[in-house]
């Protein structure tokens, strides 16, 4: 059975905070998958002292089944799974809509990532858990053309055997907890409560 590990998403950001000590008030900036990584990528710059802001990417679901992924996009990158079986054209054009609504979404934060210069900054990348990591594995490939000095990938949460995957793909890799037995993120969480734009804006507008 899954084990209840975090009280809630504050609770996974401050002892994420703990294991991220090194990077407190360095030329490091904190980038939340929303919207669920926000509150504990809230935690986590607040408690550092360093700036916040969100990357996005959308999971690609298989025709017909939105619980299955193919894989991610990006603004300008897709990651897909390798057991994918979905037609080309049908993840070229999935592929162009996501990206409408990616550009929607950084709108609607009124993100201000493309502003920042990433060239040799430390980037940590933060989601509220792992479940195939398919739309962080793309956010990297993107991150990964602007030529940060490191990514360091942390997440409370992680399936056991999803944990090699993300230690090569980042150059570091924190978690918390990697049960070999993993149903859901949500299953890990006493509160899991769907996180609203309103408070991914309110969290975000703070931090700035």
């Amino acid at each position: 059975m899954d084990q209840i590990i975090f009280r809630d998403r504050n609770d996974a950001g401050r002892q994420l905070a703990q294991r991220l000590q090194d990077f407190r008030e360095t030329d490091s900036i904190v980038l939340a998958i929303p919207r669920g990584g926000v509150p504990v990528g809230y935690q986590i710059a607040s408690q550092l002292g360093l700036p916040l802001e969100v990357i996005l990417s959308k999971k690609i679901a298989f025709p017909d089944n939105e619980e299955y992924a193919v894989g991610a996009v990006s603004t300008d990158s897709i990651v897909l799974n390798t057991d994918t079986y979905a037609d080309d054209e049908f993840i070229r054009m999935e592929a162009a809509r996501l990206r409408k609504v990616l550009k929607e979404k950084y709108a609607l934060f009124e993100s201000r990532l493309e502003e920042i210069d990433l060239s040799n900054k430390n980037i940590i990348l933060v989601d509220d858990g792992i479940a195939t990591g398919s739309t962080i594995l793309a956010c990297i490939e993107t991150l990964r053309k602007k030529n940060p000095a490191s990514i360091t990938v942390a997440t409370p949460v992680v399936p056991a055997d999803r944990v090699r995957t993300f230690e090569n793909a980042s150059d570091q890799f924190i978690y918390l907890h990697d049960p070999s037995f993993f149903s859901s993120v949500g299953a890990f969480y006493e509160h899991f409560d769907q996180v609203e734009d309103s408070e991914v804006k309110r969290l975000l507008s703070q931090c700035r």
